[in-house]
C-alpha cells in the first residue's frame, strides 16, 4: 500500500447522498463526517439495491437520515436546497435483474437521475452534482485499455441505462451551466458491500463466499481480466472531485491501476480472506450472453484532473476487508 493522498477538510460542506444507505454511499458519508461534512443520507431501502441500516450505525446520530426515494420529486426537491454537493449513489444495481425487470430499472437508473437534476435546476443550480457511472456501460471493448472516448454498447439493460443517466448529467451541465460530472467505478470491494447475493459486484460475492469458508464459482476459465478498486480508493475519488472546480461538464473512470483474471481475483479472495476453494463450472446461457469479456480501463485521465490516484493493490485491500467483516459478519448475510 502506498502512502495515502490527502483530502482537504469538508468542515461546515453540506453534502447530500442519495442512496447513501448502501455499499458507495455509506462508505462516503463515513468519510464526508470525518472531513467535517455535514451529510444528509436520501435513501428508501429498496432490497434490490443492497442498502443496510448497519452500514451508518457508528455515524447515525451524526448524519440526517430521510427515508425517501428519488422517484418522488416533491420529495427530492425539498433536500436539493441548501445543499453544497449532491453525490447520486442511488441505483438498482443489479445486472441479472435488469433484465428480468427493465422496466423498474429504468425508473430508478433513468427517470430518478432525472428527477435529481431537475430538481436542483429549479431549486439550486449552483449545487455540484456528482453522478456514478459504471465501466460496464462500455460493453465489449473496441481497444484496450479503454478510456473515456471509448464507445459505448452496453449489454444489459442496467449497463444501458447508467449510460443514457450519465448523458443526463452531462447535458443539464451543459445546457443549465449547471456543475454536474460523472465518476465511473468497475469493480469496487471492500466493507459495507453487499456480500450476501450475486446479484450485486462480483467480487464482493466472492468475498461473503470466502468469509464463510464456502466454494467461490467461476464460470469458464476465468480468464476474463477486470480492474478492481478498493472502496477506500473509490470514496477519495469521488471526494477530489468535490474539491476541484476542474470537474465540470467531465467523464472520469476511477479504477485501480492493475487488472486482473476474475479466476486470480478468486483465488486471492480464498488465499486473504477465507478457507474455501475455487470451483470452475460452465457458463449459464443468460449469463454468457451479456458477458463482455476483457474489462481493462485505463485512469490515466482522472490522475491528471484530479490529481487522484489508488493507495491500495489487492492483497492489501482484501486484508482490509476482512478485518472490517471479522466482527458483523451476520450484518451482511441477510
Amino acid at each position: 500500500m502506498q502512502a495515502k493522498a490527502s483530502l482537504h477538510s469538508l468542515k461546515g460542506l453540506r453534502v447530500l447522498i442519495t442512496g447513501g444507505l448502501g455499499f458507495i454511499g455509506s462508505n462516503l458519508a463515513h468519510k464526508c463526517i470525518e472531513l467535517g461534512a455535514e451529510v444528509t443520507i436520501f435513501d428508501c431501502l429498496d432490497p434490490r439495491s443492497g442498502g443496510n441500516l448497519y452500514n451508518i450505525h457508528s455515524i447515525k446520530d451524526l448524519v440526517r437520515l430521510r427515508y425517501h426515494d428519488i422517484l418522488n420529486f416533491d420529495q427530492i426537491s425539498q433536500e436539493v436546497t441548501k445543499k453544497d454537493v449532491i453525490v447520486n449513489c442511488a441505483a438498482s444495481t443489479s445486472h441479472p435483474f435488469s433484465m428480468k425487470e427493465p422496466w423498474i430499472d429504468l425508473d430508478v437508473n433513468s427517470r430518478g437521475v432525472i428527477n435529481l437534476l431537475e430538481a436542483a435546476r429549479r431549486f439550486n443550480r449552483d449545487v455540484k452534482f456528482i453522478h456514478i457511472g459504471t465501466s460496464t456501460q462500455l460493453g465489449k471493448l473496441q481497444y484496450s485499455p479503454a478510456d473515456e472516448k471509448h464507445p459505448e454498447f452496453p449489454t444489459d439493460i442496467y449497463s444501458a441505462n447508467k449510460s443514457v443517466s450519465e448523458k443526463y448529467v452531462l447535458i443539464y451541465s451543459h445546457a443549465y451551466q449547471m456543475r454536474g460530472g460523472v465518476v465511473r467505478l468497475s469493480n469496487v470491494y471492500g466493507p459495507r458491500a453487499s456480500i450476501h447475493s450475486p446479484e450485486f459486484t462480483f467480487n464482493n460475492y466472492f468475498i461473503g463466499l470466502a468469509l464463510q469458508a464456502k466454494a467461490i464459482t467461476v464460470f469458464g476459465d476465468g480468464k476474463q481480466r477486470r480492474n478492481v478498486i478498493y472502496v477506500e480508493d473509490a470514496i477519495a475519488a469521488l471526494i477530489h472531485a468535490f474539491q476541484t472546480d476542474r470537474f465540470r461538464g467531465e467523464t472520469l473512470f476511477a479504477v485501480g491501476d492493475e487488472h486482473y483474471s476474475v479466476a486470480e481475483i478468486a483465488e486471492a479472495t480464498v488465499q486473504h480472506i477465507g478457507s474455501g476453494s475455487v470451483n470452475f463450472v460452465n457458463w449459464p446461457k443468460q449469463r454468457k450472453a451479456v458477458e463482455v469479456g476483457d474489462a481493462i480501463i485505463s485512469n490515466q485521465k482522472i490522475k491528471e484532473v484530479l490529481n487522484w490516484s489508488p493507495q491500495y493493490d489487492l492483497k492489501n485491500g482484501l486484508i482490509e476487508t476482512k478485518a472490517y467483516y471479522e466482527n458483523c459478519l451476520n450484518e451482511y448475510l441477510r
